[in-house]
């Protein structure tokens, strides 16, 4: 069971390596390592889901984008960012003279698709509410991340066991 991001519903949710619950056409796994070939056909199933990569992931604005149209588009998609979408960025004059716009740029990479928009681009970043690009900021870190900016704390008070965020840092920065 791979761990996952999705904020849209407010929780981190738990997919089963389903390619439907994936957020893409399900092509986006790596080949798996096989099982055992007398192991039964759950158990080489299971291996098979154990060793898929997810590299898409669903999400939904608090707010949306609103075309200039009027059309409201708040259902999208963030691919995982390559070392090349964190520093290609960094050549942009935008970015050069005012680094808090990495951000925006960074994020018009990745978003592969937001409503009914034929195409996503640092324009349309640039003209979300605030309220949105903090939510795709906070997302694009948990999905990069992968669980590591999280940690298990037990409460001193009532010794409960849960998970705190520990991630801080500015988009595009490691």
């Amino acid at each position: 069971m791979r761990r996952t991001a999705s904020r849209a519903a407010g929780a981190v949710a738990h997919s089963d390596g389903d390619p439907a619950d994936q957020g893409g056409t399900g092509t986006d796994a790596t080949a798996p390592v096989p099982a055992a070939a007398g192991a039964p056909p759950a158990a080489r199933q299971a291996a098979y889901h154990q060793d898929e990569l997810r590299t898409e992931f669903r999400f939904q604005l608090p707010r949306g984008y609103v075309d200039e149209s009027g059309t409201v588009h708040r259902d999208g998609v963030m691919r995982l960012s390559t070392a090349r979408d964190e520093l290609v960025p960094l050549r942009d004059v935008r970015v050069q003279e005012n680094p808090a716009f990495l951000s925006v740029v960074l994020l018009g990479r990745v978003i592969t698709r937001l409503g009914t928009l034929p195409m996503v681009h640092d324009g349309i970043v640039e003209n979300m509410f605030a309220s949105d690009l903090a939510f795709l900021q906070d997302f694009y870190r948990q999905i990069n991340a992968e669980g590591h900016t999280r940690a298990a704390v037990e409460c001193p008070h009532c010794a409960e066991s849960f998970e705190v965020e520990l991630g801080g840092s500015r988009l595009g920065e490691s």
